[in-house]
């Protein structure tokens, strides 16, 4: 059975699929924001004879501080994790900043993935057949990136902001396959389609009616899960991979340049040694 660490597990896809694992024996541990969500997620497992494998880790990604915090408490219980998992993502219509005075999009759908995955590489290294699965958007143009501006104080919109936020996690992707690939980790970019979520965020009118129309053509979010699945029991031989909709794209043209990736590593590291953050990728690599 496997240890599988869902980031954004008490709502959608991550929802699902906690209990879809824990259904299949594994132990799943759910970090997220909504602590009554996090209640419900202990509850349901209990239900099912399943609470001796469920746990839940309250902690709002979006501050570098609460994802330090869930790194110290997943290595402590937890020396391998066989699967790490990114979902939490969340719309913003306007420019919000968090307590750590980092723009919320930026904080949360890309600084969070490259802190825990980072921090969490030593005990992935420690399983049998480690992956981490980033759903994301893979596959945008390198030109989504505003390297002027990467927290976007000038021109904000959220779906710009969630566009280059996919895009930083391919080129996180890019370089975190070259750190740790040859230790045996997979990185898995995800995008599962239109899937019928809580489409988690705060939306103003105009976007909120694009969000309802969306919303009726969107796919259960059962469908959105077999390509997720077949990552976690099966990971990809390659160190990095991408699915659009479970159709393998390529990762080798220019969209996931390995300068670019390697440029924003720099540029990442420096904004989390100015926040004070004591995770990141391993120094003179």
């Amino acid at each position: 059975m496997k240890t599988i660490v869902i980031a954004g597990g008490t709502d959608g896809i991550g929802k699902a699929l906690a209990a879809t694992r824990l259904g299949r024996g594994d132990t799943v541990v759910v970090i997220g924001r909504d602590e009554a969500k996090g209640a419900a997620f202990l509850a349901s497992a209990a239900a099912v004879g399943a609470g001796a494998r469920a746990v839940f880790v309250p902690a709002d990604l979006s501050l570098l501080s609460e994802n330090e915090r869930v790194l110290e408490t997943v290595r402590t219980r937890f020396p391998a994790v066989d699967t790490l998992v990114f979902c939490a993502r969340h719309y913003r219509t306007r420019r919000t900043e968090t307590a750590e005075g980092l723009e919320e999009n930026f904080a949360l759908f890309y600084l969070s993935r490259y802190v825990l995955g980072h921090g969490l590489a030593d005990a992935l290294t420690a399983a049998g057949r480690p992956v981490v699965v980033n759903v994301a958007g893979p596959g945008a143009d390198l030109g989504v990136v505003r390297w002027d501006d990467l927290e976007l104080r000038r021109g904000y919109h959220g779906g710009a902001a969630l566009g280059q936020g996919g895009k930083l996690n391919d080129l996180l992707g890019v370089a975190f396959a070259g750190r740790y690939g040859d230790r045996g980790i997979r990185y898995v970019l995800i995008h599962p389609g239109v899937t019928a979520t809580s489409f988690s965020g705060e939306y103003d009118e105009h976007t909120l009616k694009q969000i309802t129309t969306m919303q009726l053509y969107a796919k259960p979010v059962e469908l959105a899960l077999p390509p997720i699945l077949a990552a976690i029991d099966t990971p990809p031989a390659e160190a990095l991979s991408a699915f659009v909709e479970g159709h393998r794209i390529e990762v080798e043209d220019d969209s996931f340049d390995r300068g670019a990736a390697r440029r924003l590593e720099k540029v990442t590291e420096g904004i989390l040694l100015e926040h004070g953050s004591r995770t990141g990728a391993p120094r003179g690599n």
